[in-house]
């Protein structure tokens, strides 16, 4: 049995794949040096956070899907010292099934843990990431209304702080839900790494963190050219598999994240509920006695906000010019496959 267990719910666009990606590839390290355990494969924890929420959709990722939740309990229960579960879409399961998964661990201890950040960049760093899963809602349209669905994942569920603690925190005894705050002016690039290390009890010798690859965000005119793709998108692309391949991974993190332009900004209600979902995270902060690393007013939309530019006022010549950039750099992929291996065809 274990002796503390740490689930780490989220939020999602919270570094929480740059968290992942740095420990799962020193897990024996982190096992044989600092007796913290990742249970299970990394898939498993994906798998298991939809087992969790009770999502239809577990048994149609993976026949091994359905034996996650087993293995990451299992897991658990043969290790002695700490074992993390992390991912961000466990954010979203309901108080019931929190407190059902809690029950389950074996451990001394159990303990909740959220990455977090300024609802603002939160709520258009995750509709961007919803795009390139092949969503089309419009930013307008985006995570204005709560959510009784925890399958529901690009939604207030997993954005809004104070729902997430409301629904998590009780789960595990008062004092054992840590925050920990992205702070809005970021610093050394390895600091978000360090701070939960050592929240973990990770020891921050003989790390390579360069192993995460950077998540740049998308220009604006680019975000609004993926956001309409998706309706011309080839059939043969539906599968999950496909989409994450060519479309997520190829087309929108090769191509179109990290081109310049303007940054996506929130129309003026959706900022007004924003600051209104900041004030609410510092008063769940309080109500749950959380433990909190970090500054909890960069929780808070900035009085200075500069002003916020919607994909509504993307202008068409912006729009055929992201398109255009696109099919150019595609097609010198395409130029240098076949230069590669003269025998490759585009069919």
């Amino acid at each position: 049995m274990a002796e503390r267990v740490l689930i780490h719910i989220g939020q999602p666009k919270t570094g929480t794949t740059y968290l992942q990606t740095i420990a799962w590839a020193h897990r024996e390290l982190l096992e044989e040096r600092d007796r913290v355990r990742l249970p299970a494969d990394r898939a498993d924890h994906l798998w298991a956070s939809l087992a969790v929420r009770e999502d239809p959709r577990l048994a149609s990722r993976s026949e091994r899907a359905p034996g996650a939740y087993d293995r990451v309990l299992r897991g658990i229960e043969e290790w002695d010292g700490t074992a993390v579960v992390t991912h961000e879409f466990f954010g979203a399961a309901t108080a019931e099934q929190a407190a059902r998964f809690v029950d389950r661990i074996a451990a001394d201890r159990v303990e909740v843990l959220v990455t977090a950040r300024e609802p603002v960049g939160l709520t258009t760093a995750a509709w961007q990431e919803s795009l390139k899963r092949g969503r089309t809602t419009p930013l307008r349209a985006f995570a204005t209304e709560p959510s009784d669905d925890p399958t529901d994942v690009w939604s207030l569920r997993s954005i809004d702080l104070a729902d997430v603690l409301d629904r998590w925190a009780p789960a595990v005894p008062e004092g054992h839900t840590h925050v920990l705050v992205l702070p809005r002016r970021r610093g050394a690039p390895d600091e978000l790494w360090h701070r939960f290390a050592a929240l973990v009890g990770i020891g921050a010798d003989d790390i390579d963190v360069d192993v995460a690859r950077g998540n740049p965000s998308m220009a604006l005119a680019d975000v609004e050219f993926l956001r309409r793709f998706h309706p011309y998108n080839n059939p043969r692309m539906d599968s999950l598999t496909a989409r994450n391949r060519w479309v997520r991974r190829y087309l929108t993190e090769g191509h179109l994240a990290g081109r310049p332009g303007d940054r996506v900004g929130l129309h003026p209600d959706q900022v007004a509920a924003a600051r209104e979902r900041g004030r609410r995270a510092l008063a769940a902060l309080e109500r749950h006695a959380v433990r909190v690393d970090g500054d909890p007013g960069d929780l808070l939309v900035p009085d200075d906000l500069p002003p916020q530019r919607t994909p509504d006022d993307v202008t068409p010549e912006e729009l055929v010019d992201a398109g255009l950039r696109t099919v150019l750099a595609v097609a010198a992929d395409l130029a240098g496959t076949r230069a590669a291996d003269p025998g490759a065809t585009g069919r």
